[in-house]
């Protein structure tokens, strides 16, 4: 099985790149949208971003449409949006589904690697997020509902 930092995933701007840029780091995986109940959490995922990127940590961002039809825009509104509303500085790929025959292959690894409640695979709204240590593997997935600033603790345990 390969790295997760070796699977292919878009940048915003359309090209494609794997995420060996972050080889090392302890990363927050999570699934976004603008339009959704959580947002707001962009401020705390760029407040956590802020907090530790020196000391190897990233938030990588993949705005999804799958839910409620709650990100319509496209990768240009997206950033737009994340920038003037919640100044996030943290990266944000292009738009990826997480559920179904056309998830996108991170998703698929870090379902098949942390599964939900009961076993679960599906992910079941925006904003679930996955934990990453430095060596690639899924340590945690979190619920929509679980605040950003509330891992803290589970972050600094990994730097």
């Amino acid at each position: 099985m390969s790295a997760l930092t070796d699977i292919p995933v878009t940048a915003a701007d359309g090209s494609t790149v794997d995420l060996s840029d972050y080889a090392g780091q302890v990363l927050l995986i999570v699934n976004t949208a603008s339009k959704c109940g959580f947002t707001p959490q962009y401020a705390e995922l760029e407040a956590l971003w802020r907090d530790y990127r020196e000391r190897g940590f990233a938030v990588l961002a993949f705005p999804c449409n799958q839910f409620g039809g709650q990100e319509p825009g496209d990768a240009a509104e997206i950033a737009n949006f994340c920038s003037l509303t919640y100044d996030v500085s943290f990266p944000v790929f292009a738009k990826v589904d997480v559920n179904g025959p056309a998830a996108a292959p991170l998703f698929e690894r870090l379902k098949g690697e942390a599964p939900g409640l009961m076993g679960s695979k599906g992910i079941k709204w925006n904003f679930t997020k996955f934990l990453v240590n430095r060596q690639g593997q899924v340590v945690e997935r979190y619920a929509p509902t679980t605040k950003p600033a509330s891992l803290k603790g589970a972050i600094e345990a990994l730097l």
